[in-house]
């Protein structure tokens, strides 16, 4: 008889040796405190960086009479993004992530109160403004790095998938309802969309103060370790990844060419003296499809494998941004950015569900922020591609240009079979053992 066969008979006469109560099952997300708060929190602020997003462009253009200055002021804001994302990852890491949403955000509504305080003084430069935007972006890296994790603590890998859904729910939210207030807004006073993006940061403040639940695993090996090593984990362990290593720089190119796109478009129509309302209607109508779209990820999601899903989402956009460069009016962007937004809420769900899923809690915060370099190394470049663009060829080859490059992403994509092979996400958790590399 083994020591476990001895341990389990028992010995007579001896009390029985005490048996580990069974796990709870974690609460539903409905009734997840800690879950809707750090939600509530962050879909305010996303709301508020919307209004203060979309005032962006029209107040660099007022300042700068040039759509390539309004460009390049948009790019210096996300410059900070990329630049912070990966020391941001190792930080939500090493410290508590409630501490540190705490901070960044409370920093992020300072930035934008100092910009919409110049604004209405009226002594608020080009420069100003995208200073304000480069610290914004630093802020932001950290607090979307941080949240990550941060839902991933309070929630079970059960409840990933609906979670992810809520997530792109919560984007489309704000979308649909932050152009129309930063259209009123603005036409108040160009500052004033600032003070909502200041009011959104403090929501976040705020809520995240609330939460009571841990939002850290152990980070005893986390501190134990430089952070110069942590970091290099991180890369290792992305690039042990094939599902990562291999779409990497074809995320890069899709982002560079829907960011470049929307900003044409955004830039054609203030150029074009077209009403601040009209131009937040194309972020309401945006919104409104992702939206619905985020209420059927789930259902997709649970019917259809998640890499054949992005697939064939991403396809569909591709097909729609050929259709705004044939019609190249405004009635053409309205209809065919929402055929094009149509599945990204199911194909962002997918995919960030299956990466959230099968990447351990103490790695969270680096491994989404080496994975996000896919956005971030192009969210400077696309304001100065599209502004340039816009300026030498004009807004129809400028279309034309993203929807082949984007076409060409599409069909790069379909060829990567570590995303062809993600399944529903009953399979994801049969993955994780599958893509981790030993350690």
């Amino acid at each position: 008889m083994t020591i476990a066969d001895a341990s389990a008979a028992g010995t007579p006469g001896a009390s029985p040796a005490p048996v580990d109560p069974a796990p709870s099952p974690a609460p539903p997300l409905w009734r997840n405190s800690a879950y809707l708060l750090l939600m509530s929190g962050k879909t305010t602020q996303i709301i508020g960086e919307g209004v203060g997003t979309f005032a962006v462009p029209l107040v660099a253009f007022a300042l700068t009479h040039s759509v390539v200055l309004a460009g390049v002021i948009a790019a210096v804001g996300e410059a900070g993004s990329l630049l912070a994302t990966l020391p941001a990852g190792v930080v939500a890491d090493r410290v508590d992530r409630r501490r540190l949403l705490i901070g960044s955000a409370a920093l992020g509504a300072v930035l934008w109160a100092f910009a919409a305080v110049a604004g209405i003084a009226g002594w608020l430069a080009g420069w100003q403004l995208a200073a304000v935007l480069f610290g914004v972006s630093v802020v932001t890296a950290v607090v979307n790095t941080t949240e990550v994790g941060a839902i991933r603590a309070v929630i079970s890998r059960e409840q990933l998938a609906p979670a992810m859904a809520a997530v792109q729910g919560r984007s489309a939210v704000a979308q649909l309802i932050s152009g129309p207030i930063g259209g009123v807004l603005y036409a108040v006073s160009q500052a004033v969309p600032f003070v909502a993006s200041a009011a959104g940061h403090l929501v976040v403040a705020i809520c995240t103060w609330l939460v009571r639940a841990p939002l850290n695993g152990d980070r005893a090996q986390a501190k134990a370790t430089r952070p110069v090593e942590q970091l290099k984990e991180g890369i290792r362990f992305v690039a042990r990844m094939p599902v990562l290593r291999n779409s990497l720089w074809l995320i890069m190119l899709i982002n560079l060419t829907v960011n470049g796109t929307l900003i044409a478009i955004n830039l054609q129509l203030v150029r074009t003296h077209t009403a601040p309302l009209l131009i937040g209607l194309i972020d309401t109508v945006a919104g409104a499809v992702m939206l619905l779209g985020s209420l059927l990820a789930g259902p997709l999601m649970k019917r259809f494998p998640s890499g054949p899903l992005a697939i064939v989402g991403l396809a569909v956009t591709a097909v729609a941004f050929v259709g705004m460069a044939t019609a190249h009016s405004y009635v053409g962007y309205l209809v065919f950015l929402a055929v094009a937004f149509a599945l990204i809420p199911a194909v962002n769900s997918g995919v960030g569900g299956y990466v959230a899923a099968i990447v351990p809690d103490e790695l969270q915060g680096r491994v989404n922020s080496v994975s996000s370099l896919g956005y971030l190394a192009v969210a400077p470049v696309a304001p100065v591609v599209a502004s340039a663009l816009l300026a030498q060829l004009g807004i129809v080859s400028t279309l034309w240009i993203f929807a082949a490059a984007l076409a060409v992403g599409v069909v790069l994509v379909a060829f990567v079979k570590e995303i062809r092979r993600i399944g529903t996400p009953d399979t994801w958790s049969a993955d994780q053992a599958s893509v981790h590399p030993a350690r």
